[in-house]
């Protein structure tokens, strides 16, 4: 079959960074082709060419056998290439059918026919498998899973012939990822090619066809067949080295003492039940659920983000007083929350500033901020996790995902927490620093550290954990140390069990 997008010697250099040489792909109708590498291998610089946003510095790009410009996202649009970007570009406090035409509203005669752009989108909604979602609703009103729906639907609203996805499973539980494996085959059954780019090797094997892997802006393999070739191969094509044996060794000590973190009764009505639970210094304990299950919620309240309904938590014996994050964190109470670059990093502002910010009055002295102590102590501590690279005036904005992660840690680190709340820590990290982070994790646990750990990644739990609590529809269905429990069990508790 005759390929519909060939890119051939594609280079871009930025600022002190080439982040392409020479990078070939080629994408045939019908297929998925899957896009992997690292943080920094230049996917996101290849897909942004191919999407319009980025201009090429050299190479060729050719469309259906002729050669094409994309000045613009435009005019990749109007060629019918449409991209699904992993934080997706919709406008929050407009409707849904508003956010699908924005930019070629349906109309008539220069007179905006709004009940034929909401039919239109009703229509497209109920392709995609989703006809419950409102048109005239508000995004900001949707799921993360529904955001993502109207993404799809603002593409297809077009005449596409291929849609890039940036890592569309991210936020979504695995009913989720089922439709949207629904919706990738209807599409490519269809002849719409889709460019997959995900950092979970297992979707790959699932939803690829062909993988491309992307290593130091270069290609290091392509046309590998996606269900059949090993996972190790992969990686060591993405790492330049075995990952295989990624989750650290767990402490051949027992957690012991007493309980740092308590949990006595806690809840919030409409979110989670009431929930008890400890943890002791040097214990990671995983919390385990789906989407929705009031696993973040639990984190939130528990660091004061959210009030409880009932229930107290305590740490070292003494309350926190409930609903006041700053007192959470006086107590010792430290959390890396799911969506760190909107709620936990000041993007703009240096590595340095990010790590000092809750601990700033350590470095103030008669109402001078002690700039040179500052640095050298949110360094110490960013050395400790190996941030890369060792750049404490660098705008964390220009920092890997996993690198951004190591900088809330080291907040934290700084600030000498005792309790330790992560939600979903390896979102968006690539798989070689996927395996920085647990060597982190733990090292921080045996440290003395108590770490509560929720992820939608079940292997992640079960690797980390020392004790897991399954949660369904808000309530705890199970609990077990974690070398009792595997994947296929943990799913079947989420899906169908009964409160424990």
């Amino acid at each position: 079959m005759a390929p519909l997008l060939t890119m051939s010697g594609i280079t871009k250099s930025f600022p002190g960074v080439r982040a392409l040489d020479g990078v070939d792909l080629d994408v045939e109708p019908g297929e998925v082709h899957c896009l992997l590498g690292q943080n920094g291998a230049g996917k996101s610089t290849l897909i942004k060419v191919l999407s319009g946003a980025h201009q090429p510095d050299g190479g060729e790009i050719t469309w259906q056998g002729e050669p094409v410009r994309l000045p613009t996202p435009v005019s990749a649009m109007r060629l019918g290439i449409a991209t699904i970007y992993q934080e997706l570009d919709l406008v929050e406090h407009v409707s849904v059918t508003e956010n699908v035409f924005l930019g070629h509203e349906v109309a008539s005669r220069g007179v905006i026919r709004p009940r034929e752009a909401r039919a239109r989108t009703a229509e497209l909604l109920a392709r995609l498998g989703h006809p419950e979602i409102d048109p005239g609703t508000l995004i900001s009103r949707l799921s993360a899973a529904g955001a993502q729906i109207v993404s799809m639907a603002r593409a297809l609203s077009h005449d596409v012939r291929m849609i890039i996805m940036d890592e569309p499973s991210a936020a979504l539980d695995p009913d989720e990822v089922d439709n949207l494996f629904r919706i990738v085959r209807d599409l490519t059954a269809d002849g719409v090619a889709v460019v997959y780019i995900s950092h979970r090797l297992e979707e790959i094997r699932r939803i690829g066809d062909r993988v491309s892997v992307l290593k130091d802006g270069r290609v290091a393999a392509r046309d590998l067949p996606a269900r059949t070739t090993p996972t190790d191969e992969v990686v060591a094509l993405m790492t330049g080295r075995d990952t295989q044996h990624a989750f650290p060794e767990r402490s051949a000590r027992d957690a012991a003492g007493p309980s740092v973190l308590r949990v006595e009764g806690l809840a919030r009505a409409g979110e989670f039940a009431p929930l008890d639970l400890e943890v002791r210094p040097g214990e990671i304990v995983g919390l385990a659920g789906l989407v929705g299950s009031g696993r973040s919620e639990i984190l939130e309240t528990i660091y004061g983000a959210r009030r409880p309904s009932a229930g107290r938590v305590l740490v070292d014996d003494r309350p926190v007083r409930p609903g006041d994050i700053p007192a959470a964190v006086r107590a010792g109470i430290g959390l890396a929350p799911e969506e760190r670059k909107s709620q936990a990093l000041l993007m703009l502002e240096s590595v340095t500033r990010n790590v000092s910010v809750s601990s700033l009055p350590r470095f103030s002295r008669g109402g001078w901020l002690d700039r040179v102590r500052e640095r050298d102590r949110a360094r110490a501590r960013t050395r400790e996790l190996a941030l890369a690279p060792d750049e404490p005036e660098r705008q964390v904005s220009t920092f890997s995902g996993g690198n951004q992660q190591k900088v809330v840690l080291a907040r934290w680190l700084l600030r000498e927490c005792r309790v330790l709340l992560l939600d979903e820590p390896t979102r968006g990290v690539d798989v070689g620093a996927r395996a920085e982070l647990y060597a982190v994790i733990r090292r921080l646990a045996d440290s003395g550290v108590c770490v509560l750990l929720v992820s939608s990644e079940v292997p992640e739990v079960l690797g980390l954990a020392d004790r897991v609590l399954v949660l369904r529809e808000g309530a705890v269905v199970h609990r077990a140390p974690s070398r009792e429990l595997d994947e296929h069990r943990v799913l079947d508790l989420v899906m169908e069990g009964g409160p424990a």
